[in-house]
Order: structure tokens, then C-alpha cells, then sequence
């Protein structure tokens, strides 16, 4: 072996290090140079704030009306996860029962289908009538436009279990509900939680829609009011609040995500193999 073999795969970790740290870094250099090309836009155009504010005006927005942002992005949050939460329970088992079965599949993936296509604003009026203006509401429409996505890919996950592996199975004495717990499951886990990335981020959208037809508080409301006395720069505020939050909750998955599958993405940590293009 050469004598500088060693020196060689030294220099390719540190390389794959240093490529890390870059990659950390990145989306904060990203989201820092918007920032301030946003406010050399705005002030090299002399755009009104009101069409347009600067994002100096948008963090004095906030600094002047933080406890209302705090109040209702907690009402919005709260409404989300728990949207979120059931989305997750009933699109799973629902997912599982799919891609399990190909009658269950032929019999509720129109519905399904055509389900999903009803724009989620139409339905809040109904729930309000059902449910009252509020709560509820916002927790069912985060539900039914998060649900979607993870039944997809739950289904899918499962589905595409190979044939030739599940006769393997059956041969092996396997029963269906083994097949699908032992290898169906855990084959699902990657598509499961990329859906849980998607799911967690339109969960948001769907408790904001609520909020802005029929209730009385969270960051749709708030922007609603903000909107009506057109103060845009706290209706940005509450624009970047939410942002904040889906990016938050999206780390979370993330984190569960990597803790719980790691084994589908091991070679993309590998410092070896993060030296390429």
C-alpha cells in the first residue's frame, strides 16, 4: 500500500467534514441572503409598506405585537398537531389495510381519490356547522389535508413488497399478518415518514384556512384582522411565524425519522461516500 494511502483517506474525511459543515450552514447563509435582498429590493424601489414591507419593518411588526403572535401561532400550533396526530393514527391503519389488500384497495382508493380533490375550504363551512366555529374546525380540515399523504405512502410502502419475497414467505409457513408486520412495516417506514415531511407542513395550511373563514383565534385570524386594517407588515409576521413552525415541526420528523430508519439512509452518513458532486 503507498505511504500516502493514509494521508489520502485523511484528507477525503476531513473534505467530507468540511462539506458537512457547509451543508449545516447553508440554509441559514440561504434564508440570510433573502433577507437582505428583500430589504435592498424593497428600499432601492421605494416599494410601499404596504404592498411590500422590508423585512426591518416586519421584525419591528413583531417586536410590537409578540404577545398576540405568541397567543394564536400557540392556538395554531395546538390546533395542527393534534390534526396532525390523527392524521397520522387513521392514515397508517388505513395505509396498512390498502396496501394489504387488494379489495380494500379497489373499493376506497376512488373514494379517497375523489375526496381529496374537494378543495379543504369548501368543507370547513360544514364543519362549522357541525362542530360550531373554533376548535374543531381548524383540527378536522388539518386532518383531512395531512390524511392523504400518508395513506398514499403507507400503501405504496406496503404494496411494493416483491412477490417472489412474500412466496418465500408463504413457503416458510408465513401468515398474511406476519408477512405484513415482520416486512411489510418496516419496508413502509421510509415512505411513512417522508409522507410525515409533507403531511406535517399542509397540516398547517389546513388549520389556517380554518382560521380565516370561522374562528376567533390563531395566526389565520390574526392575519385576517391584520389584513382588514391593512397592516401587511404584520400580516407577514404572521406569514413567517407559521414558517417557523412548519420548519420546526419538519425537524421533528426529521429527527424521529433518522433515530427510527436510519438504516434506509446509512450510506448517505457514511464520510466517505459525502465527497462527491
Amino acid at each position: 500500500m503507498p505511504a500516502d494511502a493514509p494521508r489520502s483517506a485523511e484528507a477525503l474525511v476531513e473534505a467530507a467534514r468540511r462539506r458537512r459543515r457547509l451543508e449545516r450552514a447553508l440554509p441559514w447563509l440561504v434564508i440570510a441572503g433573502m433577507f437582505v435582498a428583500w430589504e435592498i429590493l424593497v428600499r432601492a424601489l421605494s416599494i410601499q409598506p404596504f404592498i411590500l414591507p422590508a423585512p426591518t419593518l416586519i421584525a419591528e411588526s413583531m417586536g410590537k405585537w409578540w404577545q398576540p403572535l405568541l397567543t394564536n401561532a400557540w392556538a395554531t400550533l395546538v390546533t395542527t398537531v393534534i390534526g396532525f396526530l390523527m392524521a397520522v393514527v387513521f392514515g397508517l391503519a388505513l395505509g396498512v389495510a390498502i396496501g394489504s389488500s387488494v379489495l380494500v384497495y379497489r373499493g376506497l382508493y376512488p373514494l379517497l381519490i375523489a375526496f381529496n380533490s374537494v378543495p379543504k375550504v369548501a368543507v370547513v363551512p360544514i364543519l362549522v356547522i357541525w362542530f360550531g366555529a373554533g376548535f374543531w374546525p381548524a383540527v378536522l380540515t388539518a386532518f383531512l389535508i395531512s390524511f392523504f399523504p400518508i395513506v398514499v405512502n403507507v400503501a405504496t410502502g406496503i404494496a411494493t413488497v416483491e412477490p417472489e419475497l412474500r412466496d418465500v414467505l408463504r413457503a416458510l409457513g408465513a401468515k398474511p399478518r406476519d408477512i405484513i408486520t415482520k416486512v411489510g412495516l418496516p419496508r413502509a417506514m421510509p415512505y411513512f415518514f417522508a409522507s410525515l415531511k409533507v403531511a406535517i407542513t399542509v397540516a398547517f395550511v389546513g388549520s389556517i384556512i380554518s382560521e380565516t373563514v370561522a374562528a376567533n383565534e390563531g395566526i389565520g385570524h390574526l392575519m385576517l384582522v391584520a389584513s382588514s386594517r391593512f397592516d401587511v407588515p404584520l400580516v407577514f409576521a404572521g406569514l413567517i411565524v407559521t414558517g417557523v413552525m412548519g420548519v420546526a415541526m419538519y425537524w421533528v420528523a426529521v429527527t424521529i425519522e433518522e433515530r427510527t430508519t436510519g438504516w434506509a439512509t446509512r450510506g448517505q452518513n457514511d464520510p466517505r461516500l459525502a465527497t462527491g458532486g
